[in-house]
């Protein structure tokens, strides 16, 4: 299955860098838009593998309260 994410990207020191916009946390690199293209694209199948994973046998959760951002001043 493929799905549309829009990649925002901007060049830093030679660098295409980039981020998903809808999935918070994937970012990558590259020398070019087509390797920045491919680096994303496996930092969102990481992000996806690890989220996959079992849990830690002994692992716990918890609620807790964060503080929210609405936006730019």
């Amino acid at each position: 299955m493929l799905k549309n994410f829009t990649l925002e990207y901007w060049i830093d020191d030679g660098w295409y860098v980039g981020r998903l916009q809808e999935v918070p946390g994937v970012f990558s690199q590259g020398e070019t838009i087509e390797e920045l293209q491919e680096n994303i694209r496996d930092a969102y199948q990481m992000i996806v593998q690890e989220a996959d994973m079992p849990a830690h046998p002994e692992s716990r959760t918890m609620e807790i309260e964060v503080a929210v951002c609405s936006g730019p001043a």
